[in-house]
């Protein structure tokens, strides 16, 4: 396959990993000039029409979902016998990987990795998406630590009738539901079973169910109950423990309903608060008017066992009648007497205990506590000489210590030292602003968003330090508490700033003076040498670049030229050539008498009458 082309724009460049269903493969988008991944489905699939059309389908409508924790799908395709999905190129680890190298991961990166796939889901079902195949191998960790899910080959429209509807049992044996197990009906909760059972290995190193064959795999996650993976780890705070074995309930009613909900507990794990994480929907203790829950002998019928329900039935009847009146009717007397007695002595015991503490008890008023501070709502119980209990705290938009409701309620009569028990507020979901400085802008976007934040007013100053388009400062300051409706203002930084500076004239000045001159003005200097053979001008500047008094941006590079000194090299001076300015213009300078007189003809003419001339002087001496 390496080197086919696909849709005349992908070019499979290298085989990058495989799994059960299809091979993936390194390409090079010749279009738009990038690389992608392309996931061609294996031979038995591309065979089966139906599977194909509707993966297709399905395929396309993951491709509408937009987040950051999943990968893109960028096209779907068939050539010939190929079909093929072509996503963003990942460059990272699978959590697979990471889970091999790293072993146990600690809590709080267990709980940053889960929050970004609930983030994922979460956007999958918003749009009536099921992955239903949730595992480590399919999520893809980034270097920077971003999540990105992928795999979305056997996903499942949750408003339509899909491959899901068949005899096969899709998805990979250790992280599928019990209900994917058993081929029947899935919905959201199956998702949300899976990443219990990832985040569980992440916590723990190792799957909650493991044998030889897949199938006795199935059969564990329908029968057998969970290992607590605080057994295996006792690092694990309760919290998240919990959070994991609700998530794996084999029933999914026993689950959270939603990843939305879940995701809120992560948040809060994640943040180390201290919370209960509710495994049933009958939280409270009230008081109830209900039907009552019979139980007869008759619900024991086992067809297997008894056969025609009917003869069931009468064999059961003719049992009841002989338990009636097997009892003799001497003995059923005396049985009666007794236990007439005995409700005699009790009622009467219960009423004289009633009366006599009605006449020796004193009564007060439950005060009205609701929406005041702990301590004042626990002195004027208090007061009242009642036991100030707290029962529990629970989220709300009420001030963290704030009664949000009392048993009993206010105004009830009661007897002295009775207990008065209050809920008390929890606040809002608390959350830590993260830091963002010296970071750039779209990143401090993506963090402030994944955080559970808000973007506030984005600023921006010149800065001499930090480079432009990041941080300068934000407030509220990292580590802050914060709330989800609390915003983060940004200073981004412009980089440094531009100033325009009057440049000195340094014409005619040394050029190491002019060169301490330009610097201390704020530009920066480089120079240029042209030879002289004047002493005199050696190391003078003859011009500047950007001329002095005009203006020019702070630190910008001014060239200085400047004279350099260069001895002309000695030759014979008979070959020197004279002044031309002493020269008549009409003769060569090949024909001067360097004795000063002048004479016609060649040089060596010259020369012999200069030496006759030497002659008449030796004779006159």
């Amino acid at each position: 396959m390496i080197g086919t082309m696909l849709g005349n724009r992908y070019e499979l460049l290298e085989k990058i990993g495989e799994g059960g269903m299809a091979l993936v493969y390194k390409a090079k988008c010749h279009l738009l000039n990038r690389y992608v991944a392309v996931k061609i489905l294996k031979d038995q699939y591309s065979n089966d029409k139906e599977f194909v059309e509707k993966f297709k389908r399905e395929a396309t409508a993951v491709a509408s979902l937009s987040d950051n924790n999943i990968v893109n799908i960028y096209d779907v395709g068939t050539q010939g016998d190929i079909n093929y999905i072509v996503m963003e190129y990942i460059n990272g680890k699978t959590l697979k990987q990471i889970i091999r190298e790293q072993g146990k991961i600690p809590t709080s990166k267990t709980a940053s990795l889960a929050i970004q796939i609930a983030r994922a889901l979460d956007c999958a079902h918003r749009n009536n998406i099921i992955h239903r195949d949730i595992k480590p191998q399919n999520i893809l960790v980034t270097n920077e630590g971003l999540v990105k899910v992928t795999d979305f080959g056997i996903a499942k429209a949750s408003n339509s009738v899909t491959i899901t509807n068949s005899s096969k049992v899709m998805g990979s044996a250790h992280y599928f539901s019990p209900e994917q197990a058993r081929g029947s009906f899935v919905d959201c909760r199956t998702d949300i079973y899976s990443l219990g059972i990832v985040i569980y290995e992440m916590c723990t190193g190792r799957v909650p169910y493991d044998a030889d064959s897949p199938v006795s795999v199935a059969l564990k996650h329908i029968q057998e109950p969970v290992v607590p993976p605080k057994q295996l780890n006792e690092n694990i705070p309760d919290s998240l423990n919990k959070l994991i074995l609700k998530a794996v309930e084999k029933e999914p009613i026993k689950r959270y309903q939603t990843i939305k909900d879940m995701l809120t507990d992560l948040r809060k794990i994640e943040n180390n608060q201290e919370f209960n994480i509710s495994t049933s929907d009958f939280d409270e203790d009230m008081t109830r008017v209900m039907d009552a829950v019979v139980v007869d002998d008759k619900d024991k019928y086992d067809k297997n066992k008894y056969g025609d329900r009917k003869k069931y039935d009468d064999e059961y009847e003719d049992d009841s009648e002989k338990r009636r009146v097997r009892l003799d009717p001497k003995k059923r007397k005396i049985l009666t007497f007794i236990t007439a007695a005995i409700l005699v002595l009790v009622i009467g015991g219960i009423s004289g205990y009633f009366a006599l503490s009605k006449g020796s008890a004193k009564e007060t008023t439950v005060p009205k506590i609701v929406d005041m501070k702990q301590e004042d709502a626990k002195k004027a119980v208090e007061d009242k000489k009642l036991k100030f209990v707290v029962i529990g705290k629970e989220k709300s938009d009420k001030p963290e210590g704030t009664v949000l409701r009392t048993y009993p309620e206010a105004g009830t009569n009661v007897k002295i030292n009775s207990e008065v028990r209050v809920s008390i507020s929890n606040g809002p979901d608390k959350l830590a602003v993260p830091s963002l400085i010296n970071m750039d802008l779209d990143s401090a976007k993506d963090v402030i968003e994944k955080s559970g934040l808000k973007l506030g007013n984005v600023t921006r100053k010149y800065s001499d330090s930090v480079p432009e388009g990041n941080i300068i400062s934000q407030d509220p300051q990292p580590d802050s508490d914060a709330t989800a409706d609390t915003k983060i203002n940004l200073v981004v930084s412009r980089g440094q700033e531009v100033k325009n500076i009057t440049v000195p004239d340094v014409n005619g000045k040394s050029i190491d003076e002019a060169s301490g001159i330009i610097s201390s003005a704020g530009f920066n200097v480089s120079r240029s040498a042209v030879d002289t053979s004047d002493k005199s001008q050696d190391g003078k500047v003859i011009s500047q670049s950007v001329s002095g008094g005009d203006t020019a941006r702070a630190g910008k590079t001014i060239n200085l030229t400047y004279y350099k000194y260069k001895e002309q090299p000695v030759t014979d001076p008979s070959k020197q050539p004279t002044d031309p300015l002493k020269q008549p213009t009409d003769q060569p300078s090949g024909n001067v008498d360097t004795g000063g007189s002048q004479g016609k003809g060649n040089g060596g003419n010259s020369n012999n009458k200069s030496d006759s001339g030497k002659n008449s002087n030796n004779k006159s001496q």
